[in-house]
């Protein structure tokens, strides 16, 4: 082997001599008899084992010999290395059933991965429309479709884009205002009063446009109309449920053509980030969303950076040297 060249898979093999090569092959003949995993499962705990092998060579100590300070060098040199932390809890899962199975045979005293966990995964960004594209598909007109249904999803929408409402929040609604009322309009004072997550009510303005839409709206659910107070219903007079409204606001977004299929969560987060965007208030974007602890909101702060520096990276002449991904190239 070359001076300086990673230990291969046999080199592991020959350093952790003959006891733990066996180990090993009976572990792995553990899970695919007695546990019955699929061979796929097999190989990544094999390839997996013989990640842990090399380790150990490099450290000088056996696979009974590898402490908590081991795994925790090692997660830690993975993580630097690139290796995602849904990848490094793989790995370690895998690691972890060895040691498990080798504690049950009696030769260890102490699982030294069982206190190990894999860097937290950074928390994905929401995903929330380009400005063009939210007004698109508020301003969507079907004519193909009745103008009941027509009039209530594009009330629904502008809903949703305009008011930042949750999906329980606009179901909640009622076309008027009641003791037993989760939730109204408030058409002269242009506000939407809601019952939120923990049972907490609030306040929040209605736009020109989704005050528009409602005046429209509202006729025409005259003709739909039965028993049921909910303010947005079917055509057989029953309140909408979450999944018709899923599945309207997804046929809607396609019908306008927009690239991405639009869920109602996905207009809350545009709503968010566009107000942010505009105005750089984060407690104002807090107290319309309705959030318990601005640590929730802030996430809208990475989306108004990221909306920043696209505008940036393609204005911006020196743009190309900052490396950023999605920049210019240089």
């Amino acid at each position: 082997m070359a001076a300086g060249a990673p230990p291969s898979e046999t080199d592991a093999a020959m350093a952790l001599g003959e006891a733990d090569v066996a180990l090993v092959a009976a572990y792995l003949q553990h899970v695919r008899v007695e546990k019955r995993l699929a061979e796929r499962t097999v190989a990544l705990y094999t390839e997996d084992l013989h990640k842990l092998a090399r380790q150990a060579v490099a450290a000088g100590v056996t696979l009974c010999a590898v402490r908590e300070a081991h795994i925790r060098r090692w997660v830690a040199q993975m993580h630097s290395g690139g290796r995602s932390a849904r990848g490094i809890a793989l790995i370690l899962s895998g690691w972890r059933g060895l040691y498990v199975w080798l504690g049950r045979q009696g030769l260890i005293e102490a699982n030294p991965v069982s206190g190990v966990r894999a860097p937290k995964a950074g928390k994905p960004l929401p995903k929330a429309l380009a400005v063009d594209d939210a007004v698109r598909l508020a301003d969507h007109e079907n004519p193909d479709d009745a103008p009941e249904r027509e009039a209530r999803d594009r009330c629904i929408t502008e809903l949703f884009y305009g008011s930042g409402l949750r999906l329980g929040e606009l179901v909640g609604l009622d076309a008027h205002a009641s003791a037993s009322a989760r939730g109204w309009i408030d058409m002269q004072a242009g506000e939407a009063h809601v019952l939120g997550k923990g049972s907490k009510r609030r306040s929040v303005p209605v736009g020109a446009a989704a005050l528009t839409a409602l005046a429209a709206w509202l006729p025409l659910r005259a003709h739909w109309a039965g028993d049921d107070p909910a303010l947005f219903i079917a055509a057989h007079g029953r309140r909408l449920t979450p999944q018709h409204i899923r599945l309207r606001l997804r046929q809607r977004s396609q019908q306008a053509g927009l690239a991405t299929p639009v869920h109602p969560h996905m207009l809350r987060h545009s709503f968010a980030s566009h107000l942010l965007q505009s105005s750089g208030d984060l407690r104002a974007v807090q107290e319309l969303l309705g959030h318990a602890n601005i640590g929730t909101t802030q996430v809208y702060t990475r989306l108004d950076f990221q909306h920043l520096a696209q505008v940036y990276d393609a204005a911006h002449p020196r743009a190309g040297k900052t490396g950023r991904k999605g920049g210019a190239s240089g």
